[in-house]
């Protein structure tokens, strides 16, 4: 279904059963990142799967919005879903992102991140994704398709994970995913002041290839958070739901019998 909210249309899909699980994925790619998981996940949850805007079935997203605004939009998908705001929230990258705003503004049961710094980005880092954002609206994906892959795969990802991402990267729209790159990545703002506000239970995710979010970085993190554990899951860079499925839903559904209930 098509949910028309402040930062677009936002596509979701709805699997599963027992308690509701917003899954939303990096940025680059869109909900399938999680097919290899949401048959695992969908046993215990009902999974709402979003297509960010500009990303998958997702609409033009306007010019200028903020993580806050993307929060906003969750929130409004699951009152026209008819479910309460008091959700387990997977984030992928920007997923992340989105979910430290989400449970520092609305009553999350459970807050699972993956790949998410809530820091800024680096000047350096800053820098390259200026060049990528320029690069991108000058020619279009293909020629940043190889980059693009290297960025989100670990080295020894397999060949159903490579075309996944080069795929969904590809038919992205490219309007809609030039805004979201200059809106979520270089105007990222710090989200580490966000942390005290966030009282769920949280799970940190970092991929031991993820040179952009690795678990001595989860650590420091994690020390602004009051009920938290990290993880690192081996063999995977910023995507380990699409690379690494079985450890990554083995530790999202241990944490989540931790935390709230999981059905059978």
């Amino acid at each position: 279904m098509q949910v028309d909210t402040g930062i677009g249309t936002v596509h979701v899909e709805v699997v599963g059963a027992g308690p509701a699980a917003v899954l939303w994925h990096s940025l680059f790619v869109d909900s399938r990142q999680w097919d290899r998981v949401r048959a695992t996940l969908a046993a215990h949850r009902t999974l709402v799967l979003v297509d960010g805007p500009g990303h998958g079935r997702g609409g033009l997203p306007p010019d200028r919005f903020t993580f806050d605004d993307c929060a906003d939009a969750a929130a409004l998908v699951l009152g026209t879903l008819g479910v309460g705001q008091d959700v387990d929230w997977v984030g992928n990258a920007w997923g992340g992102h989105v979910g430290y705003a989400y449970a520092s503004r609305y009553p999350a049961r459970s807050l699972v991140t993956i790949g998410a710094p809530p820091t800024p980005l680096p000047p350096a880092e800053r820098r390259r994704i200026a060049l990528l954002t320029a690069a991108y609206r000058a020619v279009g994906p293909r020629p940043l398709t190889g980059a693009v892959v290297a960025a989100l795969l670990g080295p020894d990802a397999d060949a159903h994970s490579v075309a996944m991402v080069r795929d969904t990267f590809r038919a992205n729209d490219r309007t809609g995913m030039q805004r979201v790159m200059r809106a979520m990545m270089l105007h990222r703002p710090d989200l580490t002041e966000r942390l005290h506000r966030i009282s769920a239970p949280v799970l940190l995710v970092a991929g031991d290839r993820d040179p952009m979010w690795t678990l001595a970085r989860a650590a420091a993190t994690a020390a602004g958070l009051p009920h938290v554990r990290t993880v690192e899951i081996a063999n995977a860079g910023h995507l380990p739901p699409l690379e690494m499925p079985a450890p990554t839903a083995a530790e999202i559904l241990s944490f989540w019998r931790q935390t709230s209930p999981v059905t059978s």
